[in-house]
This record gives structure tokens, C-alpha cells and sequence, in this order.
């Protein structure tokens, strides 16, 4: 029997609608300096009304259920990586360079030598992303989690100015999609991936030859954190749109960047999905477009250039270090 995300318990219908019904409350604090709304990476608010204003973008997510292979292997100096890195790769999502980073930890029963490693990890994910961590929380909470676990989230703030912004409101139909590796699952999918390697399973801890190492330490592969190549490759390249593949895959963070009336539209056999994914698939017996619509199959950021700028892009990309594909075009709906 296949087991998609559904069926591992996270219905993202559900999050659709709880989207579409918490807008209205939303909505109300604005003022007039939001530019935007729910939908976009970063949320933006501008400190002027002139075109070269600052721009605040600001971003914040979790690690989610990953931490379950952290506290299987009680490895806890990298999870804070992965926490940062959702946070400033939407931000840089808009063009903005994060400038700052928060922390807020949450457990059972406070361990001092535990809590540094993971705030290590948050500092190693503060300077992958330059960016200053000036605080936190850490929530000490008997009786919330069960003994040996805990919970980490992030909030981030970035700046850029107004007539830099990256919204993606300048896509047209020919616009080249181009893609760059990820390092592995990042943070997203955990839920379908412990039905799939389970953490009750010895075999999910011992050397596996299909994936050419441990499941488990696979698995904790922390987030590539995109912030530094962006903002370099922003230099040189006048980059439309960015979208970072994450929790809904290519089918749902590719579409949000794009205007209304256009579409993606990728070549999948443009490029090999990495081997963790193949056997993922397997393991779930779904369809492609399943995988496509939980994990991000390989690629961590989707950019969207002009086609004339295509290979101006990967060029300077390359020089970055980065592995990029040009996975396909816009065209419209």
C-alpha cells in the first residue's frame, strides 16, 4: 500500500484552508507600509515611500519533526543550522540581506551542555547567512515534551530597499526557471520520511548500501543555506523571482512567485532526482507528482531570469560553487 503525506498525518488541505480563513484577521493590522500579503517567502514592511526606502523582510519557521532523528542519535549541533536556514533563504527570497536572528527553545528539563550544542548550531547557521544572532528564549516546560526532546523555532529580519525588491511581479512568458541543488531533504517531509525509515527500526541506524551510508545521519544532513550566493549572484544577474523549495515541493513554491495568468513549466527529465529521493519513492510507492508536492527532489531554490540572462546566470553560479540546472520556463496559463 503507498503511504503519501496524508496518510502520515499531515493533510495539507487542511493548511490551505486555515490559510484562506486566517487572511481576514490578518489583514486587519495592516497598515500602509505592508507590502504584500500571505503568500509571499518574506513578509515586507516598508520604512519609507520613496523608491530607494528600506525595506524590512522578515521570516520564521521551525525545524519540525527532523529533531526526531536528532534525538535518536543525540546529535543536537545541527538542527539550529536547519532553523536558521528556514528563515533567511525566505527572506533572501525578496532580495533582502537578513541582518539579524532570533532563537526560541522549548523543553522538558533544561540541560545546559544540551542547549549549547544546539545553539551552536544556530551560530554556525547565523554566519553560513551573515547575519548577527542577538538573542533568544529558551522555555524550560515539565510535562510538555517527552523526556530527551524539545522543540526549536526561528525568527529572522533582512533589509533591502524598496526598487530592489524581488517580487516576482515582472515574470513574463520565456522567463527561464533555473534550479540549485539542494543538500539533501532539508527540513521539510519528516512526517512521510519516519513512516518510511522508522525510528523504532534498527535498520534505519545501521550502513544501508542503497543510500551509500546511514539513514538516520542522512536524514540530519542539515539545510543548505542559500543567503551569500543570492546576494552575490544579485551583483551580476537581475533575478525576477525565488522561490525556495520547501514544505509543498515544486508543485506549490514554484507558482507563488509567479503573476497571476503564468505558469511553470518544468522538464522533469531534465535532471536525476538525488538517490535518497529515488529510494524514498520507492519505499512510499507514490507518484511522481506526490514526491513533487512534499519534497523539494534535489533542488533547495528555483530563480527565475530573463531567457537572455540564462546563461549569464549559471555562469556566475558555477563560479559560486553552486550545482544549477535550468529545469524550465513561464509560460502562460
Amino acid at each position: 500500500m503507498a503511504i503519501d503525506y496524508k496518510a502520515a498525518g499531515v493533510d495539507v488541505t487542511a493548511g490551505y484552508k486555515a490559510v484562506e480563513l486566517m487572511k481576514q484577521y490578518v489583514k486587519e493590522t495592516y497598515d500602509g507600509r505592508v507590502i504584500g500579503g500571505i503568500g509571499s517567502f518574506g513578509g515586507m514592511y516598508a520604512l519609507s515611500d520613496a523608491p530607494d526606502g528600506d525595506v524590512l523582510v522578515a521570516g520564521t519557521d521551525g525545524v519540525g519533526t527532523k529533531l526526531k532523528y536528532a534525538f535518536a542519535l543525540d546529535k543536537h549541533d545541527t538542527v539550529g543550522i536547519d532553523c536558521v536556514a528556514m528563515c533567511v533563504n525566505d527572506i533572501v527570497c525578496q532580495g533582502a540581506r537578513p541582518l539579524l536572528f532570533l532563537d526560541y527553545m522549548a523543553l522538558p528539563k533544561l540541560i545546559p551542555e544540551k542547549v549549547a550544542q544546539i545553539v551552536k548550531g544556530v551560530a554556525d547557521g547565523c554566519k553560513q547567512a551573515g547575519c548577527a544572532l542577538i538573542g533568544g528564549e529558551t522555555a524550560e516546560m515539565p510535562g510538555m515534551y517527552g523526556e530527551g526532546e524539545y522543540d526549536i523555532a526561528g525568527f529572522s529580519v533582512g533589509l533591502t530597499k524598496r526598487n530592489k525588491l524581488i517580487t516576482g511581479e515582472n515574470i513574463r512568458d520565456g522567463d527561464v526557471l533555473i534550479g540549485i541543488r539542494s543538500g539533501g531533504l532539508h527540513s521539510n517531509g519528516f512526517s512521510l520520511v519516519r513512516q518510511l525509515f522508522p525510528l523504532d527500526d534498527k535498520r534505519t541506524f545501521q550502513y544501508d548500501a542503497a543510500l551509500g551510508g546511514v539513514p538516520a545521519e542522512i536524514l540530519l544532513t542539515p539545510t543548505r543555506i542559500y543567503v551569500k550566493t543570492v546576494l552575490r549572484l544579485l551583483e551580476a544577474v537581475s533575478v525576477k523571482g525565488i522561490a525556495h523549495i520547501t514544505g509543498g515541493g515544486f508543485i506549490e513554491n514554484i507558482p507563488r512567485i509567479l503573476p497571476d495568468g503564468f505558469v511553470p513549466v518544468v522538464d522533469y527529465q531534465k535532471y536525476q532526482p538525488p538517490r535518497l529521493f529515488r529510494e524514498l519513492q520507492k519505499r512510499a510507492g507514490i507518484a511522481d507528482e506526490k514526491m513533487y508536492n512534499t519534497f523539494n527532489m534535489g533542488i533547495g531554490l528555483v530563480l527565475c531570469v530573463a531567457k537572455t540572462d540564462t546563461e549569464r546566470t549559471l555562469a556566475v553560479l558555477k563560479t559560486l560553487g553552486e550545482d544549477a540546472i535550468e529545469l524550465g520556463r513561464v509560460a502562460r496559463a
